[in-house]
């Protein structure tokens, strides 16, 4: 063989459509309504859907690329080299929950691999109405395992021999025909038809009408000649609602006769009745009268129409309430107080696990307590229905005490006040994070498509809840460095009474840069108020390293000046490209004057013991950090028995649109008001009434400095 005829045998295409004939061949021998043929992508874990037959593309359009690790029956056959059974709707939604949520119709399915023993080529999936027998026969198993294997076969052959697979066109029913004889056969069959005096309507797989008799036509108030060719749901205006189409999905997915009834503006009610083929569906209408008879009689009732267990507006609503959600208390609340009330339950309980262990993250409903957490701190291993739903991410549905008590005896000894459960497992990012529990104060019968939607709202529920949980950590953090970074106690000085108050920002990590310290030398104090720019971590661990600084200046004897000259220094030669401003004073009780220092920083208050107050504009230098030459006056103030000094961070008086100089005159007549209460008390109540909103955009610190009568 010659190059050239080698590369032209290397992109030959195969004869014959080889993955329609399969699919068509296979679906006749199990007498199935619909499958499809997925090869998997040679770069990729990705399955590619390369045939479907029996139904439009479109019903499969969100599984026609799947990842090899997805949730889907395909996706579990291939990973897993064996056939995938789902018996009915409610076995899909148990186990595959999404599928459920988009197809809530009754239909079983089964998935195998094509492969041969040394590569896996694709998957086939197929599908049959909800009449099925839930078990695949052993005749149907054979028939689908040998047409896998032969069409595996065939691939490796093609892949030995270069052959490449031509695009192949999904198997469909014929394209639409108009007009009456093409579409019924006999012109007379066509008039028999035209005398009947309800409405007939031929619809294809794509839900376009193939032929609509004058009857239909004036039923549906639409002229004869736009119905042949058109969807039904663009060619009626009122019909086009996804209530109805979901209808004629319903029925070509369940090969089951349905019918719903729909009104035609203002006041006329239609009843249409579906009855489907593999080819499409024939369509019947009527005049529903007794529909329309009882609207007459009785006013219609408050959320009558709506045959939806959650509408679109109520999910929608959920999601963007669950976004606001920060801490895992406020899901649990947000859960209790808008899902429980949308899906009929009157309890909740949300579980989550930590170092193997059954966590009780939060309920509500239980009129005693401890019903639930008597299960918090519970092994996983132990058969509890939360454990078990948490460690396999599968839902479970009980309708009624028996069926929880007959599965988990050891429940009967302290039995709730519910009668039916829906344990919800809350999987966010491909794992468990936690388990919803649903609480029924009735037995309830949880239907297929209910499963799917409580499936689907526990999805919603799992983001909001791995977000929160990651907040609380996150929470607990920042908290306990702060706590870390700034003293716990201040010490008892001779002659002084101390206070210190912290409150973090809002916004970011709750954790910032402002810093007090209190720290006791030979025969007098030095205290120290300052503030790191920033709300986070590299803002902390700077304001740590500034007030270990301090104190080491402190110890060594240097005076405020100085004190301030070296920590510029410092922050200089860290590198830091954080700024701090700074207040040091060294305090003698006994002498009554203290000795300060400011670098960029808010000036501090004397409240005098007659109860005036006044700013202390004190000279000083530029912030920390900026210029390594820059001097830092000191200046001594009269400090006498009974004197009151306030220092503080910006965050007590700065807030958007308040002048500072009225703030702090704001604050001098609190302190002249209040400056006579015990320091804890001022203390706090400096902190309620400063600008600290829910939405504080800075830290807070204050440190109160009394001098004692001696």
């Amino acid at each position: 063989m010659s190059e050239g005829q080698a590369s032209a045998r290397s992109h030959a295409p195969v004869g014959r459509p080889l993955l329609s004939l399969t699919l068509a061949a296979l679906m006749d021998e199990v007498h199935a309504h619909s499958g499809a043929v997925y090869l998997l992508s040679p770069d990729q874990p990705v399955l590619e859907m390369a045939v479907m037959a029996g139904l439009p593309r479109a019903f499969a359009a969100p599984w026609e690329r799947i990842g090899l690790s997805a949730p889907i029956p395909v996706s579990d056959a291939v990973r897993e080299r064996r056939l995938v059974w789902v018996g009915g709707g409610e076995e899909m939604a148990r186990h595959y929950p999404r599928i459920a949520m988009v197809l809530p119709y009754p239909f079983s399915l089964a998935a195998l691999p094509v492969a041969t023993p040394a590569k896996t080529y694709g998957a086939v999936f197929v599908t049959w109405p909800g009449s099925h027998p839930p078990e695949l026969s052993d005749r149907e198993r054979e028939h689908l395992t040998a047409a896998c294997d032969r069409l595996a076969v065939r691939l490796e052959r093609a892949a030995e021999h270069s052959l490449s697979l031509a695009h192949e066109p999904d198997l469909l029913a014929a394209p639409v025909v108009g007009g009456v004889a093409g579409s019924l056969g006999t012109v007379e069959a066509a008039r028999m038809v035209s005398r009947l005096p309800y409405g007939l309507c031929s619809l294809d797989l794509h839900g376009r009408v193939a032929f609509a008799n004058a009857a239909a036509s004036d039923l549906l108030g639409v002229a004869p000649d736009r119905l042949p060719g058109a969807h039904l749901w663009a060619a009626v205006p009122w019909l086009n609602d996804p209530v109805y189409e979901d209808r004629y999905r319903a029925a070509l997915f369940s090969q089951d006769v349905t019918s719903f009834v729909a009104l035609r503006p203002p006041d006329t009610w239609l009843s249409f009745r579906l009855y489907p083929s593999t080819t499409g569906i024939s369509m019947r209408i009527s005049r529903a009268r007794a529909v329309t008879e009882m609207n007459r009689a009785a006013p219609p009732q408050a959320g009558a129409g709506t045959d939806r267990l959650v509408t679109i507006t109520q999910v929608l609503g959920l999601a963007g309430a669950l976004t606001e959600a920060v801490g895992v208390q406020d899901v649990v609340q947000l859960v209790a107080d808008e899902i429980v009330p949308a899906v009929g339950g009157q309890g909740l309980v949300v579980l989550g696990s930590r170092a193997g262990r059954l966590r009780v993250l939060g309920h509500r409903g239980y009129a005693d307590p401890l019903v639930v957490e008597r299960f918090d701190g519970l092994p996983l291993s132990e058969p509890t229905p939360g454990g078990q739903v948490l460690r396999t991410g599968v839902p479970a549905f009980f309708e009624s005490r028996g069926d929880l008590e007959r599965l988990y005896p050891a429940l009967q000894t302290h039995p709730s006040e519910f009668s039916a459960w829906a344990y919800l497992p809350l999987i966010a990012s491909g794992r468990p994070v936690g388990t919803c529990v649903l609480s029924y104060g009735a037995p309830h019968r949880f239907a297929t498509e209910e499963r799917a939607v409580l499936t689907s709202l526990a999805g919603l529920i799992a983001q909001a809840l791995e977000r929160a949980m990651l907040y609380d950590v996150k929470h607990r953090l920042a908290h306990g460095l702060q706590e870390a970074l700034l003293p716990s106690t201040l010490p008892a000085l001779e002659g002084i009474e101390a206070a210190a108050r912290y409150l973090p920002a809002t916004r970011g990590m709750e954790i910032g840069g402002d810093f007090y310290d209190l720290v006791p030398t030979d025969g007098v104090a030095a205290a120290v108020i300052g503030d790191v720019q920033g709300h986070n971590v590299t803002a902390a661990g700077l304001m740590g390293q500034v007030r270990t600084a301090v104190r080491a200046y402190t110890a060594v004897g240097q005076a405020p000046d100085e004190v301030m000259r070296s920590t510029n220094r410092l922050l200089l030669d860290l590198g830091s490209e954080l700024f701090a401003s700074c207040l040091y004073l060294r305090l003698d009780a006994e002498r009554g004057r203290a000795v300060m220092a400011r670098a960029g920083h808010p000036p501090p208050l004397l409240r005098r013991p007659d109860g005036r107050v006044r700013v202390l504009d004190l000279a000083g230098g530029p912030l920390l950090g900026i210029d390594g030459t820059a001097a830092y006056p000191s200046t001594e103030v009269a400090l006498p028995p009974g004197s009151l000094l306030v220092l503080y961070t910006d965050g007590l008086v700065e807030s958007p649109g308040v002048d500072l100089e009225d703030a702090l005159a704001e604050l001098c007549g609190r302190l002249t008001e209040l400056g006579d209460l015990r320091l804890d008390d001022l203390a706090d109540a400096l902190m309620r009434h400063g600008p600290h909103s829910a939405d504080r955009l800075d830290d807070t610190a204050v440190l109160l400095l009394r001098s004692l009568p001696r």
